[in-house]
């Protein structure tokens, strides 16, 4: 990595999510563009034009037919178009770390932490992580461009995170999970707690029935890492399979959980870049039409065009 010279950046999207409470279906491949385009269309090609270099996908093996039918093979000739590769990482529930045994019963896959680390034998740059389910808007992905373009050899454990403003995350039809961040003046994040059921009320935001601050900073799962960063995830997946006992069926290793973890024990720094863009996505299958409305006003607006890809 260096400052004189264009660091080569990638894109990580997670899209092995089960989607169960969308009812069942794979929620990351809903058509929600005109032409059929999913929310993963929108965020590479912000991506692309914000500078990244590298696609990697991170899916399931029982989803990856349907993946490349839907995006993986059109986004692959696009890529080809515009020079940039493209790579998949497989998230499993038996990818665990050596010496480790796997839990009897256990179905879904060990989290945002693993999907991540499943990376490792294809990550070696700079990279952003995002939801495959997310839509960000485009200032993010160039504010994490340009942070990831000033990191060098020297600084392996200086991140960043897109700030998002909770109230901006919310949806109209019920609780969402957000990381709720705790901000200093120079705009480094000093902790962060996945918390779980915030709802959208007439005041702001609530959990519970308790008032929380609708203008507070969220982590959406949208990161800016460095490769170093991978290791560090090796080390916790061992120390997490190491404390999961009575939890084995459900405990997840999750991203944000880990980072805090990191942060408390002051062995990285992560700069919070602030975005005021609205988030929205398809959490619940209720939330599709609002999300179609919503790229039908960007298209009406000018921000895409309705061939999305039409030009690259």
């Amino acid at each position: 990595m260096s400052n004189t010279k264009k660091n080569r950046t990638a894109l990580v999207i997670m899209a092995a999510g089960i989607g169960s409470r969308f009812g069942g279906g794979i929620k990351q491949l809903e058509p929600v563009g005109p032409c059929g385009e999913i929310i993963m269309d929108y965020s590479i090609y912000d991506a692309i034009q914000a500078g990244f270099d590298k696609i990697v996908f991170i899916i399931r093996r029982d989803i990856e037919e349907d993946f490349r039918k839907i995006i993986g093979n059109r986004i692959e000739v696009v890529c080809g178009r515009a020079g940039v590769e493209v790579a998949y990482a497989f998230q499993s529930l038996q990818d665990i770390p050596k010496g480790a045994e796997l839990p009897k019963d256990r179905t879904k896959p060990w989290g945002t932490g693993q999907a991540v680390l499943c990376c490792k034998d294809i990550i070696k740059e700079p990279f952003a992580v995002i939801n495959a389910d997310d839509y960000y808007g485009k200032e993010a992905f160039v504010k994490l461009q340009e942070f990831l373009q000033t990191l060098s050899c020297k600084d392996p454990y200086r991140f960043c995170m897109a700030g998002f403003i909770l109230k901006n995350t919310l949806s109209d039809n019920g609780g969402v999970t957000r990381g709720i961040c705790r901000v200093n003046e120079d705009d480094y994040l000093t902790d962060i707690k996945e918390t779980h059921g915030i709802v959208k009320t007439e005041q702001g935001a609530a959990v519970e029935g308790c008032p929380i601050d609708a203008d507070c900073h969220v982590s959406m799962n949208m990161w800016g890492l460095t490769p170093e960063f991978i290791g560090l995830l090796e080390q916790g997946f061992e120390e997490f399979f190491q404390n999961i006992e009575g939890n084995e069926l459900k405990a997840e290793y999750l991203l944000p959980t880990y980072i805090g973890q990191l942060l408390r024990e002051k062995k990285i720094t992560v700069k919070v870049l602030e975005t005021t863009d609205k988030w929205f996505g398809v959490t619940y299958k209720e939330d599709k039409p609002a999300v179609m409305e919503s790229f039908r006003k960007l298209i009406a607006d000018g921000v895409y065009d309705r061939d999305l890809f039409g030009r690259m």
